[in-house]
């Protein structure tokens, strides 16, 4: 884990905003509005324990890239198929490792696993997500245009 990371969980932020933060950085961007609302997914989906926040941060990172965010905007076609890539990958990995992929069965009522798992979590998927995106012909740097 990088010291940006680190520094981010020191300061409280969750997996989910984590990892749009970490997207926001490579794009030279700030925002808060947007890392607010990401804190919805923290926890399994507001600390219900149901999908874990660094796969469902994921899946909304690779949107921030390919989705659809003016009137004008068209949703890129490749971003389900990121996801599903992404998906695909988190199942057959953490998946399996930790016993699913709902935040409940990846810590597994243990603080220990949440302070050693999600970190390893974070890292894994944020590199995943930089690999699809490089690899569909996205600039980790952003749009142009924005």
């Amino acid at each position: 884990m990088d010291d940006r990371m680190k520094e981010l969980w020191r300061q409280g932020y969750f997996c989910s905003q984590i990892l749009m933060c970490m997207g926001l950085d490579l794009q030279g961007r700030d925002n808060p509005q947007l890392l607010r609302a990401m804190n919805g997914l923290a926890g399994g989906l507001g600390f219900t324990g149901e999908l874990c926040g660094a796969l469902s941060g994921g899946a909304c990172l690779l949107g921030l890239y390919a989705g659809k965010g003016k009137d004008a905007d068209e949703e890129d076609l490749r971003l389900n198929f990121m996801i599903g890539e992404l998906v695909t990958w988190f199942k057959n990995g953490y998946g399996q490792e930790y016993g699913g992929i709902r935040c409940d069965e990846i810590l597994a009522g243990s603080s220990q696993n949440q302070a050693i798992r999600c970190p390893i979590l974070v890292t894994g998927t944020l590199q995943k997500v930089k690999e699809l995106l490089v690899e569909n012909g996205f600039d980790l740097a952003g749009p142009e245009d924005e």
